[in-house]
């Protein structure tokens, strides 16, 4: 079974995402913040990480370019965010996210997206 990490700093959001990717047989972890995610990614092996721009504590971008600095396997990074400027989208591509989704996201967008990454 794949593994998940959800990091939202939004409740609602990781619970959403976490109905849909349970219904697609992945077992799913969160995390509130990139720091938090930082830490769980340094301690489980993850898949996949469905990750949020704006965030408290560490933002998106931070934990993703600090994510290539810590010793393990590096899962799939897809941002799932309400920025949606050209600029934002190019710049999370740069930074390492293999794919962006847009809020609100739907099972059909996410699993589209996982496939495209192959996850599933």
């Amino acid at each position: 079974m794949k593994n998940c990490l959800v990091v939202d700093d939004s409740k609602v959001i990781r619970k959403v995402a976490r109905h849909i990717l349970e219904s697609l047989n992945i077992r799913v972890s969160e995390a509130c913040d990139g720091r938090d995610a930082l830490n769980q990614c340094q301690n489980a092996e993850h898949d996949v990480v469905l990750l949020d721009w704006n965030m408290p504590v560490m933002s998106g971008m931070e934990f993703l370019q600090q994510l290539s600095s810590i010793n393990v396997a590096r899962p799939k990074v897809i941002f799932c965010t309400t920025e949606n400027g050209l600029g934002h989208i190019r710049a999370a591509l740069d930074a390492g996210a293999d794919e962006y989704v847009m809020k609100p996201f739907d099972r059909d967008i996410l699993e589209s997206k996982l496939q495209q990454v192959g996850v599933i």
